[in-house]
């Protein structure tokens, strides 16, 4: 026997499948995305391969494997589903925030126009049907996902055109846009997998969790992050009133002057900061229902990653 040969060990077989995992739903992605129709296959490619952090289905795939889950291609579609349902609604969002910046790129807002951005955001979002229809139960949680998400967004600009922003009305907005669809890719990986329904309520308050831990720091960082480190264009939540900085327990005229308010304060960013890791520690303890392995050491380190990021 050579005695260079490196011998695969049971981590590096593991973590090659959770790169095989989520290789398989980019190729997933790219394929649905393939119309005949070359202007909505060109900008769907082109947000697409902007990359993004791939979270959801980061989530929905480590949930599945560390659930017992071994197919990694029958759960590449539902991990595509997650990606493309969240990929949409960027797109809706930067025809409304006219944003021109997105994942380092210029917007398909920017380069196409408003109306081919809503008609490639409508495309994403119909694409999530092809992948999903041979699933089954798998429809009744994402459609409620997709359900949340348009809620929150109507909760949010009706909040921005009332110039009524409370912590409360925030956390149910992000709770709505943002963490139905965490909580929905988990739960998604553990149905996937066959898990117990422990686990399905376990993981689905992980998902929820990491999803508003996720959405607070994301809101911070809108603050004090710039558009190189974002890779989108920064301010625009916050002057729409949308940013944690901008909450505030009585609402003002100009939600602007509360925001520079608490950042020459500096309190309410490390206030938001604080919440976010509460949340992130709540998450990792519900991990406990799971057997030990890497792909739950995986989900932790995810989950940590959360709240220690710069864009």
């Amino acid at each position: 026997m050579n005695s260079t040969a490196v011998l695969a060990t049971p981590q590096t077989e593991e973590l090659t499948r959770i790169a095989t995992a989520l290789h398989a739903v980019e190729r997933a992605m790219d394929a649905v995305v393939n119309s005949d129709v070359e202007i909505l296959r060109d900008a769907s490619r082109h947000i697409l391969a902007a990359g993004g952090k791939r979270i959801r289905p980061h989530l929905l795939m480590l949930t599945y494997l560390a659930c017992g889950g071994t197919d990694v291609d029958h759960a590449a579609a539902p991990g595509a589903a997650v990606e493309l349902m969240h990929t949409a609604s960027v797109v809706h969002d930067d025809i409304n925030d006219h944003g021109i910046l997105r994942r380092g790129r210029p917007s398909v807002n920017a380069i196409w126009g408003r109306t081919f951005a809503l008609l490639t955001g409508d495309f994403l979002f119909t694409s999530v049907y092809s992948l999903l229809a041979p699933y089954n139960e798998l429809n009744v949680t994402l459609a409620a996902a997709a359900r949340a998400l348009v809620e929150g967004e109507t909760l949010q600009a009706e909040a921005v055109k009332n110039n009524n922003f409370t912590r409360e009305i925030y956390m149910r907005i992000i709770g709505l846009k943002t963490a139905a669809l965490f909580q929905a890719s988990t739960e998604m990986g553990v149905v996937l997998a066959g898990g117990s329904e422990a686990q399905h309520q376990a993981l689905g308050k992980f998902g929820y969790n990491i999803g508003l831990a996720f959405q607070i720091v994301d809101d911070v960082l809108d603050i004090v992050g710039d558009e190189e480190k974002l890779g989108k264009t920064a301010g625009i939540d916050v002057e729409q009133g949308r940013g944690f900085a901008s909450i505030q327990d009585e609402p003002t005229a100009d939600p602007m002057d509360s925001i520079k308010r608490k950042m020459l304060s500096g309190s309410y960013l490390q206030e938001a900061q604080g919440q976010a890791e509460m949340l992130v520690e709540m998450a990792v303890q519900s991990l406990s229902v799971l057997p030990d392995s890497v792909y739950k050491q995986e989900l932790v380190e995810l989950a940590r990653l959360v709240i220690h990021r710069d864009h």
